[in-house]
């Protein structure tokens, strides 16, 4: 019998590229999302009014979940911050809420999504999954994010929590946003552009998720970054080579990005030099482990070396 899993978030970046790569396999899959939808198998939930149709987790075996405010689209109010935490740890609460009072559920995984920016800057020193939780908004968020997540232990759950960095796609995310002022001409590094950047390709972000579904031996956090992070400048260098733009020796200051994103500078800013040794040594393969190599994939698909 295939197996079935609850994704949340279903419709994002990751979501719908983590579905690609189920299907194949047979799983079978159950999402939830704010509006009802002609997919027999799309179930709504309301996080703010802790309502959910119980009916999503019939047959589940696991959830895999994604759901959350997207951090820097809209300006840092307090009003902000509050939606971002919220819509990840209230969700989470929800979801438990939810399985406890299911006698009968066959729910035995919960893989999270997290966020490197557990972390907070660090500058270049080396980040593993026991490294301290950090300061600053993302690190709070991240740590409560994760406390929540953690709660399913409570019901003898496999928790997993998989620290994301900046996942490439062309799709969506920060992608096309960094590659903006590139294509018109203007790429340069940011603030110093000494900061690393942890970064993974998206079909290896939505192997990661299948890698941990699969492995019951998988448990705790993992960084979510492919082995060989890079600074700002280097990535933005790389990038403006694969779309034939040049490459500005001068840096954006810090102040200019400031005056335009306010305390969101934080999270472009933030340098996290993450290492990928725990999800190697739990038999992870990536596909792509060089920058360069990804976003050739990405832009020029099929183009080799």
């Amino acid at each position: 019998m295939a197996k079935k899993i609850l994704i949340t978030g279903a419709t994002g970046l990751v979501g719908n590229a983590l579905q690609k790569h189920l299907k194949p396999r047979g799983y079978k899959i159950n999402t939830l999302s704010r509006k009802k939808s002609n997919d027999p198998n799309s179930y709504v939930w309301n996080v703010e009014q802790q309502q959910i149709d119980p009916k999503a987790f019939e047959g589940v075996c696991a959830i895999i979940h994604l759901a959350g405010e997207a951090v820097a689209d809209k300006k840092w109010t307090e009003e902000r911050k509050e939606e971002i935490i919220d819509s990840r740890v209230k969700s989470t609460q929800l979801l438990y809420k939810t399985l406890s009072s299911i006698s009968d559920h066959q729910v035995k995984t919960i893989i999270s999504a997290s966020a490197v920016g557990y972390y907070g800057d660090c500058g270049d020193e080396i980040l593993t999954e026991e490294s301290e939780n950090g300061y600053g908004f993302l690190a709070e968020c991240c740590k409560l994010w994760e406390q929540a997540v953690d709660e399913g232990k409570r019901l003898s759950l496999r928790v997993v929590k998989l620290r994301t960095g900046i996942v490439l796609s062309t799709r969506g995310g920060a992608l096309p946003q960094m590659a903006l002022p590139v294509k018109l001409f203007a790429g340069s590094a940011l603030g110093t552009g000494k900061q690393w950047v942890p970064w993974l390709h998206i079909d290896d972000m939505a192997e990661m998720y299948v890698h941990t579904l699969e492995n019951i031996n998988t448990a705790g956090s993992y960084n979510a970054c492919a082995p060989f992070p890079v600074t700002n400048a280097t990535l933005t260098k790389a990038l403006a080579k694969q779309l034939h733009r040049p490459f500005w020796p001068i840096k954006t200051p810090k102040k200019a990005i400031e005056l335009l994103m306010g305390e969101r500078v934080d999270a472009v800013l933030m340098s996290s030099n993450t290492s990928a040794q725990k999800i190697l040594d739990s038999g992870f393969k990536f596909k792509f482990t060089h920058v360069e190599d990804a976003l050739r994939d990405l832009y020029f698909p099929g183009r080799k070396l």
